[in-house]
């Protein structure tokens, strides 16, 4: 994005004062602007689509609905939007959902006021932004990564297509969804999960699906 324009911001919270409290730090940003706020989850959406913003803040825990559902359909619709989540939630689990989705940006909100204008500097320029205070799980993340990469080998020699097929088994998609999602036939979705299933030594009916969901945070 061109250093010059304007950014646009779209601010879904559920406390007012927090959310002006947002508002106020951000406009402050010469170049940041705010092109519209909601306290509503059921409205996040509907002002995605209608105003067009390049960032969203987004609550993880707002009336009407789940954050993560929303960073979800949002990303699975395609909107060309990048993602902050603000939350209260320390916890990894929640942490790596987040991340699982393909959020940009996880703000704690006790650190928001010193970190919101960085995460978004960051996510603009295509990086992504962590609070500080929880930057070691993103560091866990990558250590059992590479931990999953040395145990199953395999994974290094699957194709790209493979590899894309093997994070959509992970979501649980049926190979129908799959060949829905990638334009293929079905047929080609199940010679791709057998070659899978080959290359990381995987036997049994439901051998490739577990092994997916359980490694979903890692591929």
């Amino acid at each position: 994005m061109d250093s010059e324009e304007a950014v646009r911001i779209l601010i879904a919270d559920d406390h007012p004062v927090f959310r002006k409290g947002l508002c106020d730090i951000v406009s402050g940003e010469k170049r940041f602007v705010v092109v519209g706020e909601t306290g509503d989850g059921s409205q996040v959406i509907k002002l995605v689509r209608e105003l067009k913003p390049d960032i969203l803040l987004l609550d993880l825990n707002m009336p009407g609905s789940n954050g993560l559902d929303i960073a979800a359909l949002l990303y699975d619709k395609k909107y060309p939007v990048k993602i902050i989540v603000l939350t209260m939630h320390k916890e990894e689990g929640i942490f790596n959902k987040a991340m699982d989705i393909g959020v940009r940006g996880y703000v704690l909100k006790e650190s928001a006021v010193n970190d919101i204008l960085e995460s978004i500097r960051s996510v603009v320029e295509d990086q992504y932004y962590i609070t500080p205070a929880i930057s070691k799980y993103l560091m866990n993340r990558r250590n059992k990564k590479e931990s999953i990469s040395m145990d199953n080998p395999g994974l290094n020699d699957l194709t790209p297509n493979e590899k894309k097929i093997l994070k959509l088994i992970s979501e649980n998609k049926s190979s129908k969804d799959i060949a829905d999602i990638l334009f293929i036939s079905i047929r080609t979705v199940e010679n791709h999960r057998m070659n899978i299933c080959n290359k990381l030594g995987l036997h049994g009916s439901n051998a490739l699906l577990k092994f997916a969901i359980e490694n979903k945070s890692y591929l």
